[in-house]
């Protein structure tokens, strides 16, 4: 999608895929000009103000929040309330979030909101549009929700960034947002009755993340199933292991698709690949079954996601066309605690996968014929020499790292907000676990790509492998790698290559299975 692209809020359905287009600044964001979407809109706002008039009673306009429901808003009061709520969940801790994912959390607060039944002004969404447009992106503590009344803290930071009294980024620096959008033109926001808790109590946090992750989280499936085609290659293990026969009688459409991968990377049906072992370890053997697993779930993941990013997600949703309040509690997030719950196991596996199958290239127990370490050194420097011995190990406490953040988070409930919160998704650190087990598999993932490369490598050098066997596409991967991963024949630092290697899979520098 390039730049010059719009993607319209308020009149279709949003993907996965657009938050991530918008979270990387690949397209802009304008607000739909259908009537339906503008006749929501105007009603909610229309039915709050008569009821206001009228004194209704509605959660979080005319009462306090949380525990504090039964705790009256005299009328007077009521315009300040919303700027309270803003302030008193000012307490966020810990790493901030960065601007992309800063800009997803915008990106699906407006989904939501744009839903038309969250009683918020035609200002808010403008302004949230303009943040987005103009690249102004709040300042987000990552620690303090729970999940539900959804991520009220670190949305409080959004809320008062609109409001003139948060930071934001804005060209590379941290400014206040006041003095901002006096620069870009913008006029701080004076929040409505009901549009602080609109702002806040939702789910855009954790879905985002979701949004982030997922995207994150396909790409890594195939990449690890073309290291695996990479690996085994290096091993001389036997192509017949992803033969579609013997994947025809375990019909899991995504083990399906992962075998397809692996079997065409190979080149089986032009070479099919005979090693002297029978069978190869489970890491080679049985790499569909571990990545299909994740191929397999993906569709789901993706439907939860989606659902809960297309959804009016605060408390209480404003039917302003039927003139109905009604008091739930959508803000829960226990839909992507589970995605993010499961999608972390899933990706922890492939990381596993990927630490059991460089552990097999550099040792000479195992590695059919290679160099220790993978090391290229000669004669008498083969003594000094020690290859990919610590690239390994630091994979595996890569791994250990991620399988142990694959304690389910959404387990985890604490009673909060004197017992009213008392069953609670901690959504936001399962997704937050999530993209720090995302981290650390592409760690692995990229300490596994250039051992195989050099596994590869090594087997063409010994004139084990025919260069011109390979497919077009294991081709230009290898000759892109190899042109910045210089052979390793003297030992050297590996971190600089490791961080590069690990860039270009976040960017997706390869276009894998299209």
């Amino acid at each position: 999608m390039s730049a010059q692209e719009v993607q319209l809020f308020g009149n279709q359905q949003l993907s996965i895929e657009d938050i991530v287009n918008i979270a990387h600044q690949n397209t802009q964001v304008q607000l739909s000009g259908c009537e339906q979407f503008s006749a929501k809109i105007d009603s909610a706002l229309s039915f709050l103000d008569s009821l206001l008039k009228e004194d209704g009673v509605i959660y979080g306009v005319t009462t306090g929040y949380g525990d504090s429901v039964t705790v009256p808003v005299p009328l007077n009061l009521v315009d300040e309330l919303p700027l309270h709520l803003t302030r008193f969940h000012g307490c966020g801790l810990g790493d901030v979030f960065n601007k992309v994912q800063g800009r997803a959390i915008l990106a699906t607060r407006l989904a939501s909101l744009s839903q038309g039944y969250s009683g918020v002004s035609w200002e808010m969404l403008n302004l949230l549009k303009d943040y987005l447009n103009l690249d102004i992106v709040p300042v987000i503590p990552q620690e303090g929700s729970v999940g539900a009344s959804g991520d009220l803290t670190p949305l409080s930071y959004v809320a008062g960034a609109m409001v003139g009294e948060r930071d934001v980024f804005y060209k590379d620096k941290i400014l206040n947002s006041a003095q901002v959008m006096q620069a870009a033109g913008l006029k701080p926001l004076t929040l409505r009755p009901k549009e602080g808790l609109a702002v806040m109590n939702g789910t855009a946090v954790m879905t985002a993340l979701a949004c982030l992750a997922f995207d994150r989280a396909n790409y890594l499936a195939k990449l690890a199933s073309r290291i695996t085609a990479l690996s085994s290659l290096a091993l001389k293990g036997n192509s017949h292991h992803f033969d579609e026969i013997l994947f025809s009688v375990k019909p899991h459409p995504g083990q399906q698709q992962v075998a397809k991968w692996i079997r065409d990377d190979l080149n089986h049906h032009d070479h099919p690949r005979n090693a002297d072992r029978l069978q190869d370890r489970y890491s080679i053997r049985c790499a569909p079954h571990v990545i299909g697993v994740l191929q397999d779930s993906l569709p789901f993941f993706r439907q939860m996601i989606e659902n809960e990013l297309n959804s009016a997600n605060d408390n209480p949703i404003i039917d302003g066309e039927g003139e109905h309040v009604l008091h739930g509690g959508h803000f829960y997030g226990g839909h992507i605690a589970m995605a993010m719950d499961s999608m972390k196991t899933a990706i922890a596996n492939l990381a596993d996968l990927a630490d059991r199958q460089i552990a097999s290239l550099v040792d000479t127990k195992f590695n059919n014929g290679l160099p220790s370490n993978l090391s290229d050194s000669e004669a008498e420097r083969r003594y000094i020499n020690h290859g990919f011995k610590a690239v390994q190990i630091g994979a595996s406490a890569y791994t250990a790292e991620a399988l142990k953040l694959t304690m389910p988070a959404s387990v985890f409930s604490r009673s909060t907000e004197c017992h009213n919160q008392d069953k609670v998704s901690m959504g936001t650190i399962a997704s937050r676990d999530c993209l720090r087990i995302l981290q650390l598999t592409e760690q692995v993932i990229a300490s596994t790509l250039l051992a195989s490369i050099q596994g590869v490598r090594l087997r063409i050098k010994q004139g084990e492998l025919e260069f011109s066997s390979l497919t077009a596409d294991m081709q230009a991967m290898y000759t892109d790698i190899t042109h910045y991963f210089e052979n390793l024949t003297e030992d050297r630092p590996m971190e600089a290559v490791l961080r590069q290697t690990i860039s270009y899979i976040q960017e997706k520098r390869w276009a894998l299975y299209e």
